[in-house]
């Protein structure tokens, strides 16, 4: 999801917490008791309670007590299960091989990331030319011994002599910027602060780059700057903001030839947008407006002369590629690429004279190439049907770079040979698995409306259809996320373990288009949640599994979603996996980032939004007396973007209101917040938590690697 002051949670345990403990783990009925107020909001003539409001301070002593004896109460359960020590040792196991990051050439440097196995950052690298010598350019794990600070945004200048790049702290998404004479690899004295959600563009003389920036203490209203070398940050000079909006923000690029600044004026995470114009090459050129009204989606691509490149989805759901020749009168976008009758452009790059075009098909990517008029010349075979992580390359660049994965297999690197017109291997990563026991495949299911769902299956060959595999349904859902296949290493594990990874593309995405997001946003996001219903209840019908062994998990707004579903649907799940969730509907724009998510979900404020949030919000729609099944609710205590009080909130509703024998656990990570830049050793604890929790409450005993697959115990 696209921030509350980090707090570090002291770890307070009480002294009846140590009354709780019993032989085999800790039971339901053992959490520790939150108090309930008498809270009460009346909402356009509804009284709605928040018993929880009290949650919403971490620093008050009594939800940081609650928190402690919760987290407690979770580290006995989980690490008293035999298995956890298994899945520790071969997900580290699996983690430990070299996976590099996508290539940018830079002048005569190229630049890229690598992670040796297990260090617990990846290496910033550079090398001179494709044939040189790898050095190290940025090592973060040199930064903190615990490996919680992160490389984030990065920018070089055209010669590839200097680089801006942004450091996050405990998974924050604040970032302090610095820059790095990549030759010497010497900081200078410059640092800035108070930066978040930011591109670090370059002027074209390398005196000083654009970036993004709050005042202190603010939360909304993002200034672009310009930083020249060598000033304090108090120097520099604002060029461009809008202060009647607190939920707009700028991402600033500067074309390849360096004539102009192209500003993207966003609105919170709506799919609309306004591009702004400098002529930088025209002394004394004010910024213009190119696009404005917030009425569609524009994104640059790159210049050639007097011809600006945009992705849109202007009269194209699907997206198109059009161009603005600055000459021309209006200067009314040239249609250069249609929408596809059935792909949805998703990338798009001006490099070597080509346009090399990503599109999704079906949730999978194709590549293709065109000529700057839009001729198509060719469609450029990938290796395996996978997903295009990302595209680097720039007009004056002789390569184009990509990197590809599947569920599968890790993502590799490949250049584009544009004298052969086919691509070649550039880095490769080698791991120990062997996925040829296994397959993926693609089916179709009908969701409650008759709407058609793609689903992604992935499992051992030969399976049989049964009823009784362990199956984990994975799904997002919304901000024109897609889920296309993607490489995980820790799913390798739930692999070879004989489980079933299925992941459905639910409305809300942005698989086919922005008429599929718009689908499942608003006053249509029970769609999403009956799309994912009918997903589980299609792999009980047809066998693959039954409630008992089905687990359903989601991150952030998929968090929200197997919350919602959950409630919904109690009794189509074994374990539900609810992590780092958004579940107060009511009150989520009151926190952080939350006001930038009103476009995607809706403004409590207003009655009819009021009404469909309510319907769904999960900790107003928890039903005392209710069996719900197991649950592992996550969250960490540094999430500057969906505030910890969701997961806690949410935790002591269903706790209190649950009448059957699931454990319902909360997890509260320290020093790591939403996921981005966690440490490697984090995510194999974290990882190995979810594992051995789902693996217990479905009845499925690991067994080490190479030993008799899906040896089964009674679910619980």
């Amino acid at each position: 999801m696209r921030a509350s002051r980090p707090v570090v949670l002291s770890l307070i345990v009480t002294a009846s917490l140590l009354l709780l403990a019993v032989p085999g783990g800790l039971l339901a009925s053992d959490h520790p008791q939150a108090r309930k107020s008498d809270q009460v909001d009346t909402f356009f003539g509804t009284r709605v309670a928040d018993p929880y409001r009290w949650m919403e301070d971490v620093d008050d002593p009594e939800v940081v007590a609650w928190v402690a004896a919760e987290n407690q109460l979770t580290r006995g359960y989980l690490d008293q299960l035999a298995s956890r020590p298994v899945i520790v040792k071969r997900m580290t196991e699996l983690f430990d091989y070299p996976r590099y990051g996508l290539p940018v050439e830079k002048g005569d440097w190229v630049f890229f990331t690598k992670n040796d196995g297990l260090q617990n950052q990846s290496v910033l690298y550079k090398q001179k030319g494709l044939q040189g010598k790898p050095g190290v350019l940025l090592d973060p794990n040199a930064l903190a011994a615990d490996g919680t600070v992160a490389l984030g945004a990065v920018g070089y200048t055209q010669d590839g002599a200097l680089m801006a790049y942004a450091l996050h702290q405990s998974g924050s998404d604040w970032a302090v910027v610095r820059v790095k004479e990549v030759a010497s690899g010497k900081d200078r004295k410059d640092r800035l602060e108070r930066v978040r959600f930011t591109s670090l563009a370059w002027a074209p003389d390398q005196s000083g780059f654009y970036y993004s920036r709050y005042a202190p203490n603010a939360e909304h209203f993002q200034k672009l700057c310009f930083h020249r070398l060598g000033d304090p940050q108090g120097k520099d000079r604002l060029v461009y903001e809008r202060p009647e909006d607190g939920n707009l923000g700028f991402a600033a690029s500067v074309s390849d030839d360096g004539r102009f600044l192209v500003v993207q004026v966003w609105r919170g995470t709506a799919n609309e947008n306004e591009v702004f114009l400098q002529r930088l090459d025209v002394q004394g050129s004010a910024i213009e407006p190119l696009f404005t009204g917030f009425k569609h989606n524009f994104d640059f691509v790159e210049s050639a002369g007097d011809r600006l490149y945009f992705e849109t989805d202007k009269d194209a759901p699907r997206r198109r590629l059009v161009a603005v020749d600055l000459g021309a009168p209006g200067r009314e976008p040239v249609e250069i690429l249609p929408q596809h009758s059935a792909d949805v452009l998703q990338s798009a790059k001006l490099t070597n004279g080509k346009l090399a075009v990503a599109y999704l098909h079906n949730a999978h990517h194709r590549l293709r190439m065109y000529g700057l008029d839009g001729a198509l010349q060719q469609e450029v075979e990938l290796p395996t049907l996978g997903s295009i992580g990302s595209l680097s390359g720039s007009p004056r660049d002789p390569d184009l770079f990509l990197s590809l994965a599947s569920f599968l297999f890790p993502a590799q690197n490949y250049r584009y040979d544009f004298g052969a017109g086919k691509l070649v291997l550039f880095q490769k990563a080698t791991l120990d698995f062997d996925a040829e026991p296994f397959v993926s495949r693609q089916v179709f299911y009908e969701s409650k409306d008759g709407t058609k769902v793609p689903m992604f299956l992935v499992h051992r060959r030969g399976i049989r259809l049964d009823g009784d595999n362990p199956v984990l349904l994975y799904a997002y859902g919304g901000f024109d996320v897609s889920l296309t296949p993607s490489f995980s290493t820790s799913r390798l594990f739930w692999l070879e373990q004989g489980g079933v990874l299925a992941v459905p593309n639910l409305r809300g995405g942005g698989e086919f288009g922005e008429e599929w997001h718009r689908a499942g946003m608003l006053g249509k996001k029970q769609n999403v949640f009956d799309d994912f219903i009918g997903a589980a209840e299609w792999l009980i019908a047809n066998d693959y599994t039954r409630p008992a062994r089905l687990a359903i998990e989601g991150g952030s707004n998929g968090g929200l979603l197997t919350a919602a579903c959950t409630l919904q649907r109690p009794d189509l799940y074994g374990a539900v996996l609810s992590l780092v969730p958004v579940t107060d509907m009511l009150r989520y724009q009151k926190f952080t980032i939350g006001s930038y998510w009103v476009p995607e979900y809706g403004d409590p404020e207003n009655p009819e939004h009021f009404k469909s949030l309510y319907a769904y919000s999960p900790v107003h729609n928890v039903k005392p007396g209710t069996a719900y099944p197991a649950m592992l609710i996550t969250t960490a205590d540094t999430d500057t973007r969906v505030a910890p009080c969701h997961a806690k909130k949410f935790a002591a509703a269903v706790q209190a209101g649950t009448a059957g024998p699931g454990r319902i656990l909360l997890r509260v990570e320290t020093k790591a917040g939403h996921g981005a830049g966690k440490p490697t050793t984090k995510q194999i604890q974290e990882r190995a938590d979810v594992y051995a929790f789902v693996m217990d409450q479905l009845g499925v005993q690991v067994v080490p690697a190479g030993g008799p697959v899906l040896q089964q115990a009674a679910p619980h």
